[in-house]
């Protein structure tokens, strides 16, 4: 509980978030006392990945948050005369305009629940014309599989034995033989008592379909464990800041990835693969021998243009897409390297920044397959469980459901000195970091903040279908309209264990010039048709057809200025959430430059000391009650045939 917190510690972390997670991982690594503090129930705020009952329930949660009218900041009593209080906010505000729809045949009845659930509940389904996804929920939640009691310690953890092993990539097909598994987090109850409840296996649904290929509302709840829905869509570059973190912090040890096995570009109301590695491009039947040679000496010129400046200096003061019309390009080659390899702005992009985004494409070529790009099983929500993990083999102290009252911050020194939590502790501390989402209004009144449009769909089947059906993709629309971004599609199927299976799970981002809805959904119409009775008879469609639909907006704090708040002691440090951008590079960067300021002489996240090498003394800082462990276990069933990508030359294609 938390009359059992040490009263100091050296960091004080608030919010669970990737930029949070990898600084507190960081510090603790460092050999600094930290505290990790969320007042949610899981893992991960805006970067979290959740079950489909526990994405219901968290847009429950969300409007319940809305209803919350007054801030009471109680700590008020307990501040001193030479103090004063940064009250922080209990509303989350980071999400907006959620709209829920439903396609799949609504004939749930009271007995379907969740298979593995810990309780029994009941659901109601929201109708394919209603906007109130909050009450079509009450199903247990991977929330309550992450949630903790009040305080804990977390458990001592065992350093890998093999200290070499870096990334796990699993081939696409191996990963689709794997069915029966439980929620990918150890289940931990929530009472008072703090036992830890068994796993519960989801059993294969053994029941006869009515109807060939027939997915219900019903049959998505019950086998709602094999969701694992992210609220911010991303993929790992490679060779990205990312990529080299986990590797060199051996945190890539506590998760598995998976290969990107497609890029494709939508043209001409088609959707079609684009050849992007060597192989592919002389190998594609779309290209004429002609284009491909086009398109070769273009992409060889691309990865080493910093040395041949003559060649686009004159063209620095225009776009990438009217660079390209100047080389040797055909119209269909230049929209695939502008949509589909740089993936940049079509009027805002320049030449150079085009040039180095297809750059830093080509470069990722290769490395772990014939795509840039890793995704990790179960879901990003993964990334920051992983370095939460490493924060607590470390010492660091997890605490969900602890929400803080205040900042207290000195008045002569306009230092922060300590919080003031839910329970009136008063806590010192030398260094605080908070998600933006935290702070009030009042600290807040001068930020002008962006908007990501995102939509979370359930299909039935691949926007391009080939004889696998366990690919992994991402695809780029472009914009129509002026004003408007181009908007970012993955895909994922069954084996990156993030759906059922029969089922895809798509999600797509912008950045938001009107609400979710109204941004994405055009590109959802070009993309899918809904589901219907009649269109399961007809076994020859073109699309493929949505069982459920999810749009909301999330908040981009990302790039702010630390100006932009008001009266922030230069010890407190704002963590943004997440961007807009495809990578994760931007919070990688924002945790290294907030760790230099905390501890300048320090490296950032070196590897763990080889465990044979470690020499305890008797008083041990390390925890060892592991029955009290905050920390979400590692995935105890993972699927099989994973390969270790140490060392990448080694690795499948």
């Amino acid at each position: 509980m938390a009359d059992n917190l040490p009263s100091e510690f050296d960091v004080i972390v608030i919010g669970t978030g990737l930029p949070e997670s990898i600084i507190a991982a960081a510090c603790s690594r460092s050999g600094q006392r930290v505290l990790h503090v969320d007042s949610r129930s899981y893992y991960g705020g805006n970067w979290a990945s959740f079950s489909f009952s526990g994405l219901l329930s968290w847009l429950k949660e969300y409007q319940e948050n809305n209803d919350i009218v007054s801030e009471s900041p109680t700590c008020q009593k307990q501040i001193l005369e030479n103090e004063e209080a940064i009250a922080l906010s209990r509303k989350d505000k980071t999400i907006q305009h959620v709209e829920v729809l439903c396609y799949a045949s609504q004939d749930l009845h009271e007995d379907v629940e969740e298979a593995g659930a810990l309780q029994k509940n009941h659901a109601s389904v929201t109708s394919a014309h209603s906007t109130e996804a909050a009450d079509s929920a009450c199903l247990p939640t991977k929330d309550e599989s992450l949630s903790t009691m009040s305080c804990e310690m977390p458990a001592e953890q065992t350093p890998s034995s093999d200290p070499e092993s870096a990334l796990e990539v699993n081939d696409a097909e191996a990963t689709g033989e794997k069915e029966n598994y439980c929620d990918n987090k150890s289940c931990v109850s929530s009472t008072s008592g703090g036992k830890t409840s068994e796993n519960v296996p989801v059993t294969e649904d053994t029941t006869e379909q009515p109807k060939k290929n027939r997915i219900t509302y019903s049959k998505i709840i019950k086998e709602g464990r094999r969701f694992n829905i992210d609220l911010v869509s991303k993929l790992l570059y490679s060779r990205g800041l990312l990529i080299d973190l986990l590797i060199k912090s051996n945190v890539s040890r506590y998760a598995e990835f998976k290969n990107v096995t497609r890029i494709l570009a939508f043209r001409e109301g088609r959707v079609e693969q684009v050849p992007c590695s060597r192989a592919d491009v002389f190998n594609s039947r779309q290209l004429t021998m002609v284009e491909k040679r086009m398109l070769m000496k273009f992409l060889t010129f691309c990865m080493e243009f910093e040395e041949h400046p003559d060649e686009y200096k004159a063209y620095e003061e225009i776009t990438f897409s009217e660079y390209l019309k100047t080389q040797k390009l055909t119209p269909n080659l230049q929209y695939f390297v502008l949509h589909s390899i740089a993936m940049t702005p079509e009027t805002s992009s320049s030449t150079i920044d085009g040039l180095k985004a297809t750059k830093n494409f080509l470069h990722c070529l290769g490395r772990y397959g014939n795509t840039p790009f890793l995704f990790p099983l179960y879901g990003q929500g993964e990334l920051p469980q992983c370095f939460c993990r490493m924060c607590a083999v470390f010492g660091g102290i997890y605490c969900l459901r602890h929400s803080v009252q205040c900042l207290v911050v000195d008045k002569e020194s306009r230092r922060c000195k300590a919080i003031i939590d839910q329970f009136g502790q008063r806590i010192i501390s030398k260094h605080f970091l908070v998600e933006d989402s935290y702070f009030s209004e009042n600290t807040c009144s001068r930020v002008q903040y962006r908007q990501i449009s995102r939509a979370v769909l359930i299909t039935d089947r691949s926007v391009l279908k080939t004889d696998s059906d366990q690919q992994t993709s991402i695809l780029t629309v472009p914009a129509e309209e002026p004003g408007t971004s181009a908007v970012r599609v993955i895909e994922l199927c069954s084996s990156t264990m993030t759906c059922m299976k029969g089922t895809y799970l798509v999600h797509l981002t912008c950045a938001s010039s009107k609400t979710a809805r109204e941004d994405l959904e055009p590109v959802v119409q070009k993309l899918f048709i809904p589901y219907t009775e009649m269109e399961i008879e007809n076994e020859e469609f073109e699309k493929p057809r949505l069982l459920w639909v999810l749009y909301f907006n999330m908040r981009d704090s990302s790039d702010i200025s630390r100006n932009c708040y008001n009266d922030l002691p230069s010890n407190v440090y704002v963590c943004s959430g997440p961007d807009c951008g495809l990578g994760n590079d931007n919070a990688v960067k924002q945790a290294e430059t907030l760790f230099q300021k905390i501890c300048p002489n320090e490296d950032f996240c070196p590897p763990p000391p080889n465990p044979e090498d470690i020499v305890l003394d008797g008083d041990s800082l390390q925890p060892e009650a592991s029955e009290s462990s905050a920390i979400p276990e590692a995935n105890s069933e993972t699927p099989k045939e994973s390969t270790s990508l140490g060392k990448p030359e080694e690795s499948p294609e």
